[in-house]
Order: structure tokens, then sequence, then C-alpha cells
């Protein structure tokens, strides 16, 4: 339970998340709490969020920088990427990959969003990739961060200053979402998706 988002407007990348972990409907642990608030967290060129169980943090981190070969910077690359770790996620990290018993592929149980000057990228539970042209929010504030993204895109503001109102919108609203935030932002060279 959280919100995450990234966006890509006018040169220039961002990505914010809220700093709340919510362990339950009845406990979560606030930035002043935690020293370990931040949810995102850099590998190489690549800021990476993730959603999804508290876990994933400490794992997908470790998952990356184990391999030998990684590629964060295009659909395919993540793909393979993330492909490539879901095996070691089950046997070193003890992934259960079950969900839906009619799911046509294992689940990592996790969806991820990256940020970095190739643009801005989704990484599913069934591994699905998504290139994002504006932007996209994950986690339980979601709906609030997307309609204000909405609201907010064609405005001058810029990528950060949008994430930034996004992510304060959804912790207005959503229970398992809190101020402060954290946001990092990249300049996109290539303009591809603005």
């Amino acid at each position: 339970m959280t919100t995450i988002v990234v966006v890509c407007k006018d040169g220039q990348v961002a990505i914010a998340a809220d700093t709340q972990t919510t362990f339950s409907d009845e406990h979560k642990l606030l930035a002043g709490y935690d020293v370990f608030h931040d949810k995102i967290f850099r590998i190489g060129d690549s800021y990476l969020a993730i959603a999804g169980s508290a876990a994933h943090d400490l794992v997908l981190k470790s998952a990356l920088k184990g391999l030998k070969s990684r590629d964060l910077g295009s659909r395919a690359g993540l793909f393979e990427t993330f492909r490539k770790i879901h095996p070691k996620l089950k046997d070193h990290f003890f992934l259960r990959p079950e969900e839906d018993e009619e799911d046509p592929y294992e689940s990592s149980q996790m969806m991820v969003l990256v940020a970095n000057a190739n643009g801005i990228f989704g990484v599913f539970p069934m591994r699905e990739v998504y290139q994002f042209a504006r932007y996209w929010a994950i986690g339980s504030g979601r709906k609030f961060a997307m309609g204000a993204m909405q609201v907010l895109y064609d405005s001058p503001l810029s990528a950060a200053q949008i994430a930034e109102r996004a992510v304060q919108a959804a912790c207005e609203f959503d229970a398992s979402s809190s101020l402060p935030l954290t946001l990092y932002s990249i300049s996109n060279d290539k303009d591809k998706h603005s």
C-alpha cells in the first residue's frame, strides 16, 4: 500500500513516492520512525520503486545487483531482466508465485515503476512491461494520483512538479500513503515521450 508515480514531460523524467509503510489495516510506519523510508532506489542510471509487500524492497535490490547483465532502459530489456530474476526470486528468496489458478504465468507478486533517461516504464506481476508516454501511478493511492496528473499534465508545471503534486493528492485522501514524499528527476535528452 503506497503511492508511486512517474512522469515524463518536456525533456524531464520524474519519479516520486510517499514514505509510509503499511503492514495491515491496523499498522503503519511513518517516515519519522523508519530510517529507510525512501521507497525509490537507484540501480545504475535508473530509479525504481515497488508496490506490493514491504519484503520486496531488499529482495529486488539484491536480485538486480546479483545479475551479471541487466537492461533497465527499454521495454525488451526490462522484460528480459525480470524474466532472468524470476527464477532467482523463487529459488533464492523463496517467492510464492501463486495468485489466481487461471493465470497464464507465475506471478512475481510486485509492481515496479522505472524512470531513466530513456523514459518511464512499468513492470507488472506476470512480467508485463509497459513504456508510458506521459505518466503512470501504482499503489493504493493510484486513482488519486492519476486524477491529479490528468488535470495537471497540460499545465506549465514540470514533470517533477506534477509528480510531487500527484503524490501529495494521494496522501491527502489515501489512508495508506503519507508525506513526506521523495522525488528524483533526470533529463530525458531524447525527449521521445513528451
